[in-house]
């Protein structure tokens, strides 16, 4: 069919037709062509004149108003204690708790104007959506790292004294920690079967994990039961210390992004803004007390100290032994930084391969070309690669095992974690492509009278979804490998694939991807698709609980809309009510 005269053409015309093998015996697969268009080097540019910087002055002020009515919402719509609770008896502050509407209104309409704030803030990160975003190319100045940081300090402040936001995560937290503190399993006993069912500390824990066991590593069990020690079962104080842990790993995440950004030859500025600054990193890793904030910290630092090991000019062992240079040891505490904070949450093992690939390449590892040549020069062409990974992977692997086995026991938590990975499988979420699959699919088996099988499909749909995932994940190792993406990016890429196929997915999942494609990913479709995603599930997922009714979420929703429409006329000098009244009394 291609032969026929006119076919071809028209289907390269159409994007349909495939390229031509290519037989070259050197040539190797094509793993992360297509993925290596997301990065473009972006160079340094001046910093911003006078009205810029009165309108960024202007759009801080507009991104803290935001929060600081989130902050008021919460009174009414955030996770309060059901015991314990600080506000009760306090005639100004229980207020918002007995106007719900009103509460629910403030906080959708503070969440909007963070929202709006973040996107036009965009401008003077990486440049207008319309020209510099659209023509993927640097802007002609941005704001300067000073200045972002200024911002991103007044946009959390007052969500520092908030109460948790959207989720009781906290509460579990401190639970399952003060199981631990009693000398128990917390990976064997549940809170209510640890802590018992009328616990000041159990009450305040969801009914869905009220009968579960942690799910959490040894390393944030540990460090809750320090928690515990210090503030016993006062759940105020407890809280301020969690959030204390999220901020110390926002502190981490600040300082390599930046970073790493540089040495992908990204803005830092653009990277802080897309990853950091990001209204999801704010609302649920600051707002919500998430231990994400520490894991991708960790992971952050720990990639930051291995790479700057592996791309250095220095030797990482001393010539004629076996001891680590400086550089050496600076590469093993970022493996090990790495192994700690998988043993926050385990997803961040997967940093662990893409350290070391780069490193094997480091020493010499590369992909082979194997497919077009003769089998008898396979190993000939592979031996040298094999033998760099297999050095990478048994320095990697040693100091992970050390790192995990010394924090189990160390802890004396054990190792009660490997048995509990998959007890958020309780959820049903539709951000989980096998699972919304499999709920749809069960649904529509109900519909067709061939009754409930929801659960069977998923038992299917979601371990197919694991073995796709780590499909790709071997394809981006591969890409990595070959040199075509940085290691950064194929670690960013590699936790987007996981997110999107994960069996269980909540909404500051995507952090895990964001974050690190921050600091590499620079095309348009993908800032301005973050961008998008970003705001709507920072809006979408609701401050509320699901039992309210439509009619109050909608009402609130347009209300905060207005609150967000009425509040930018106060703050932008160009806008463009203000242009029309200036008109109007020149007139």
């Amino acid at each position: 069919m291609r032969q026929v005269p006119g076919v071809r053409p028209a289907l390269d015309y159409l994007g349909l037709s495939r390229p031509s093998r290519n037989t070259d015996s050197d040539a190797t697969g094509d793993y992360g062509v297509t993925l290596a268009r997301l990065h473009g080097d972006e160079h340094e540019v001046g910093p911003l004149n006078a009205l810029e910087n009165k309108r960024l002055r202007r759009i801080r002020l507009f991104g803290t108003t935001g929060t600081v009515l989130i902050l008021i919402g919460s009174l009414g719509t955030g996770m309060m204690p059901v015991l314990q609770n600080p506000i009760v008896g306090m005639r100004v502050l229980s207020l918002p708790s007995r106007m719900f509407s009103t509460a629910l209104t403030l906080t959708i309409g503070g969440t909007m104007i963070l929202v709006a704030a973040w996107i036009l803030l965009g401008r003077y990160a990486i440049g207008r959506y319309g020209v510099e975003v659209a023509e993927n190319r640097s802007p002609v100045r941005r704001m300067s790292r000073r200045q972002a940081d200024r911002t991103l300090v007044m946009w959390i402040a007052p969500l520092l004294v908030a109460p948790p936001l959207i989720s009781k995560d906290v509460y579990s937290y401190l639970a399952q920690s003060a199981i631990a503190y009693r000398g128990m399993d917390p990976y064997r006993y549940s809170p209510m079967r640890g802590l018992g069912v009328d616990h000041p500390l159990t009450v305040s824990v969801p009914n869905l994990w009220k009968d579960t066991p942690a799910p959490y590593g040894p390393l944030f069990l540990w460090l809750g039961e320090q928690i515990t020690r210090v503030t016993g079962y006062d759940i105020t104080a407890g809280i301020a210390l969690h959030r204390l842990l999220a901020l110390c790993g926002l502190a981490m995440i600040v300082w390599a992004l930046p970073r790493l950004a540089h040495r992908c030859g990204v803005s830092s500025v653009a990277a802080l803004w897309l990853g950091a600054m990001n209204p999801l990193t704010i609302i649920h890793l600051v707002g919500g007390i998430h231990n994400e904030s520490l894991m991708i910290g960790m992971m952050l630092v720990g990639v930051e100290w291995s790479f700057r090991a592996i791309y250095g000019i220095r030797r990482l062992w001393v010539p004629g032994g076996y001891r680590p240079s400086p550089a050496g040891w600076l590469l093993l505490a970022g493996i090990a930084m790495i192994s700690a904070s998988a043993m926050i949450k385990v997803a961040s093992m997967l940093a662990l391969g893409f350290v070391g690939v780069a490193l094997a390449r480091r020493w010499g590892a590369t992909l082979p070309a194997l497919r077009n040549a003769p089998r008898s020069q396979w190993w000939d062409r592979s031996r040298e690669s094999i033998r760099a990974l297999l050095a990478a992977g048994l320095v990697t692997a040693t100091v992970m095992v050390v790192v995990v086995v010394a924090i189990c026991l160390g802890t004396g938590l054990g190792f009660g974690w490997t048995r509990t990975l998959s007890t958020g499988g309780i959820v049903r979420s539709w951000m989980s492509m096998p699972t919304l699959l499999g709920v749809v699919s069960g649904r529509l088996g109900l519909w067709l009278g061939l009754g409930e099988q929801t659960e069977a499909i998923l038992e299917i749909a979601r371990p197919i979804g694991e073995l796709i995932a780590a499909l790709f994940v071997v394809r981006w190792l591969l890409a990595c490998l070959s040199g075509r993406i940085h290691p950064l990016g194929g670690l960013g890429i590699s936790m987007a694939t996981v997110v999107v196929l994960f069996p269980f997915v909540q909404a500051w999942y995507l952090l895990w991807a964001v974050i690190p494609l921050a600091a590499w990913a620079t095309t348009r479709w993908f800032r301005i698709t973050t961008v998008v995603i970003s705001a709507i599930i920072a809006i979408v997922v609701m401050p509320a609980a699901s039992g309210t009714p439509p009619l109050t979420v909608l009402q609130s929703l347009a209300t905060g809309v207005a609150v967000m429409l009425v509040t930018s006329v106060f703050f932008f000098i160009d806008h463009p009510l203000r242009r029309w009244m200036r008109a109007r009394r020149r007139r």
